[in-house]
C-alpha cells in the first residue's frame, strides 16, 4: 500500500484512512483465518525454495553430523540456477541402502548449485558514518571508556548492509527479502534485519549521530507493513507468519526527537495505524472481565504457522519427536512459532513445566510486555497524529492508552508482589470466549519481563508505584552481580537466569531513571555501571560485543538455547552507547572488573 502523505491527503481524511487502514487489516486477517489448520488456527505458507531447502536442512544433518551444525544456515542458501533445475540434481545424487548422500558428494552438490548463506547481503558503506562524530558521548570522560566506546562505534560500520541485486533481479533465487534501503544487522548467523533488535541498534545509531541510517532501517520495516501488513520477525521468507515485539512507533519517536523530521511521522503514521489493528484484532487480541466485571481487551503472542520453524526445523522436530498425536504436534509447533514471535525464544516463561519445552504454552498467555509495547505504540500514534494535526486520532489513541492502563493494572499488577505478572488464560479457550480474571491465572515466578511498564511514563511518574517496584526489584533475587537476570530458573533456556539480555536491562534501566526519584537513579545508575563494566570486559578478552551476557560473573558472556553464542552484537552495541550517553563515565571510575 502506497504511503499517505500530509501534501497528498488533508488531515480532515486522516479518520477515513485510519477507516480504511482498519478494513484493509482485517480483511488480511480475515484471509489468513480462512486457511485454518487442525489446531485451529491461521497458516501462511511458505514458498516452494524454502521448502526445498528445509529438505535439503535435514539430508545435510543425516550427512553431515550434528557437530557444529546451524540448520539456519541452510535455509539462508541462495541458487546459483532454478529451483527445478536444482531440485532434480538433488534427487538424482546417488544414495546407500538406506538412502543416504555421502559427504563428498552432498559437499559438491551444495557447491555447485548454492551461494553462501549471506552472500545475497552485501556491504554498504553508511554515509553517515564519521570515526568520530561531533559531540559524541561529551559525558564519558575516562580515556579508556571512550576508547572503547569508539570502537563499539564502528562496528556500526561493520554491521552496516544492503540487498544485493541478485535479490532485487531473481527474487526467487532466494530467502531473503528484497528491502529498499540499507539496515543494520545483528550480527554473526542473523545476517538479515530484524525487528526488535532494531529498536536497540537505532538507541545507539542516536548516540554515533547516525540519523538517516536509522531512517533507513525505519523504511525497511515501513515496506513490510505495507507488503505483508505487520513488520516481520526478520527479512527472511520463512518469517512472514509471525512479527516481533512492535517497537517500530518507538523507533520513529526517538528518530523524531532527535532530528524533527515531520516527513517521516506523515509517511510512518498511516503504517502504525495498520500495525496497530494486526495487535488488536483477530487472532492477537483476548478479553478479561475482571472481578468487577470490568472487561479489558489485551494482546497476546500467536504465530499464523503450525510446522517446524524452517529456521530450526531439526530442532523442533527433536523436540516434538515424542508427540505421537498430529494435532498435538501441530499446536506444538505453533508454540513454537509464537515463542520466537516473543522475542524470548526460549524461556521457562512460556511453559507450564519448567523442565519440558513441549509444554510451550505461549498462545494462551498474556504477556507484560507485550501489552507495554502496544500501550507505548498507542502513547506515539497519539503524539504522532497531534504532531501532523489530526487531533481527532491523537484523542482517540490517547483514550485507548488509558484504556489499556487499565487493563495492564487491574490484569496484570500484583500488590503483594508488587510487580505486573503474565496471565495464563484457561487452556482450548476461543477468541469469541471473554475470560473471567482469576488470581490463580497469575504467574508468580520472577522474569525481568515483570518490571517492564517501568519502562511507559503512565507509570514511572507515580512516585509510589515506583517506590514499591523498587523495592520489588531491589528483592527479587533477579539483580545480580553484573547485571538482572532474565529469570530465577537456570533451564539451559537462553531466556532464563544467569543469562542478562541488553534490551531487558536497557527498559528497566530507563524506567527508574525517568521516574524522577533519587533513590530509583541511583539504582538505575548502579545497574548500568555493573552492565557497562562486563560489556567492556568481555570484549577486551574475546575482541566482541555479544548477544547476550552471564550476570554472575564480570566478563563472561551468556549461553544455553539452540545455536552457538553469538558476536556483533547490534543490540549490545546500542545499549551501551545509549547508557554511556545518559549516565557518561567519570575519569577516576575503574571499568576493569572490581
Amino acid at each position: 500500500m502506497a504511503f499517505f502523505s500530509h501534501n497528498s491527503y488533508p488531515f480532515t481524511l486522516f479518520p477515513i484512512i485510519f477507516l480504511f487502514l482498519l478494513l484493509t487489516t482485517m480483511n488480511i486477517v480475515n484471509a489468513s483465518l480462512e486457511t485454518w489448520s487442525a489446531d485451529t488456527g491461521p497458516v501462511i505458507p511458505t514458498n516452494p525454495l524454502v521448502n526445498f531447502l528445509q529438505t535439503l536442512q535435514e539430508t545435510s544433518l543425516k550427512t553431515f553430523g550434528p557437530k557444529n551444525f546451524d540448520p539456519k544456515m541452510y535455509v539462508d542458501l541462495s541458487l546459483k540456477s532454478n529451483l527445478s533445475t536444482t531440485i532434480d540434481a538433488f534427487d538424482k545424487l546417488p544414495r546407500n541402502a538406506t538412502g543416504a548422500i555421502s559427504v563428498k558428494d552432498l559437499s559438491k552438490f551444495i557447491d555447485d548449485y548454492f551461494e553462501g548463506a549471506g552472500d545475497d547481503l552485501v556491504y554498504a558503506d553508511p554515509l553517515d558514518f564519521v570515526p568520530e562524530p561531533k559531540g559524541f558521548l561529551p559525558k564519558v570522560k575516562n580515556s579508556q571508556v571512550r576508547a572503547w566506546a569508539l570502537e563499539v562505534h564502528s562496528l556500526w560500520k561493520i554491521l552496516s548492509r544492503k540487498v544485493s541485486d541478485s535479490v532485487l533481479n531473481r527474487p526467487e533465487f532466494h530467502t531473503l527479502l528484497p528491502l529498499p534501503g540499507p539496515v543494520v544487522i545483528p550480527g554473526s548467523r542473523f545476517k538479515e534485519v530484524y525487528y526488535w533488535d532494531s529498536y536497540w541498534v537505532i538507541r545507539g545509531l542516536m548516540a554515533s549521530k547516525m540519523y538517516a541510517t536509522a531512517k533507513s532501517i525505519v523504511t525497511n520495516l515501513i515496506s513490510f507493513i505495507d507488503t505483508y501488513g505487520y513488520v516481520l520477525n526478520g527479512a527472511r521468507a520463512y518469517y512472514t507468519n509471525r512479527s516481533q515485539p512492535p517497537l517500530l512507533s518507538a523507533m520513529i519517536h526517538e528518530i523524531y526527537k532527535r532530528t524533527g523530521d515531520l516527513k517521516l511521522v506523515r509517511k510512518a503514521l498511516p503504517a502504525l495505524l495498520k500495525e496497530y489493528q494486526f495487535w488488536n484484532t483477530g487472532i492477537h487480541s483476548v478479553t478479561v472481565q475482571d472481578s468487577q466485571a470490568s472487561s479489558h481487551k489485551l494482546s497476546r503472542y500467536y504465530a499464523m504457522w503450525n510446522k517446524p520453524r524452517p529456521e530450526s526445523a531439526t530442532i523442533d522436530k527433536a523436540f516434538a519427536s515424542k508427540i505421537l498425536n498430529d494435532s498435538e504436534k501441530q499446536h506444538f509447533y505453533r508454540e513454537v512459532a509464537s515463542t520466537a514471535e516473543s522475542g524470548w525464544d526460549f524461556s521457562t516463561r512460556w511453559m507450564r513445566n519448567t523442565s519440558d519445552i513441549t509444554t510451550l504454552t505461549t498462545t494462551s498467555i498474556l504477556p507484560v510486555d507485550l501489552n507495554v509495547f502496544v500501550l507505548r505504540m498507542e502513547l506515539d500514534i497519539a503524539f504522532f497524529a497531534k504532531v501532523v494535526g489530526d487531533n481527532k486520532t491523537a484523542k482517540s489513541f490517547l483514550k485507548a492508552s488509558q484504556t489499556r492502563k487499565r487493563a495492564i493494572n487491574s490484569v496484570f499488577w500484583n500488590e503483594e508482589k508488587r510487580q505486573w505478572l503474565d496471565y495464563w488464560f484457561d487452556n482450548g479457550a476461543t477468541l469469541e470466549e471473554c475470560q473471567a480474571w482469576q488470581a490463580s491465572n497469575q504467574n508468580h515466578r520472577a522474569y525481568a519481563s515483570n518490571y517492564l511498564p517501568l519502562w511507559i511514563d503512565l507509570f514511572n511518574s507515580d512516585t509510589c508505584l515506583v517506590k514499591k517496584v523498587k523495592k520489588s526489584l531491589e528483592s527479587s533475587g533477579l539483580v545480580c552481580a553484573v547485571g538482572i537476570a532474565t529469570s530465577l530458573i537456570n533451564s539451559g533456556n537462553q531466556w532464563d537466569y544467569p543469562n542478562g539480555w541488553a534490551p531487558l536491562q536497557h527498559m528497566i534501566i530507563e524506567g527508574l531513571l525517568r521516574s524522577g526519584s533519587e533513590e530509583a537513579r541511583a539504582m538505575a545508575e548502579d545497574i548500568a555501571v555493573r552492565w557497562i563494566r562486563t560489556n567492556y570486559v568481555a570484549y577486551k578478552k574475546t575482541g566482541a560485543m555479544h548477544e547476550k551476557y552471564n550476570v554472575e560473573k564480570c566478563g563472561d558472556f551468556g549461553g544455553g538455547g539452540e545455536y552457538i553464542p553469538q558476536t556483533g552484537f547490534g543490540w549490545s552495541n546500542g545499549v551501551v552507547l545509549a547508557l554511556l550517553e545518559e549516565f557518561g563515565w567519570p575519569r577516576d571510575l575503574k571499568i576493569d572488573c572490581q
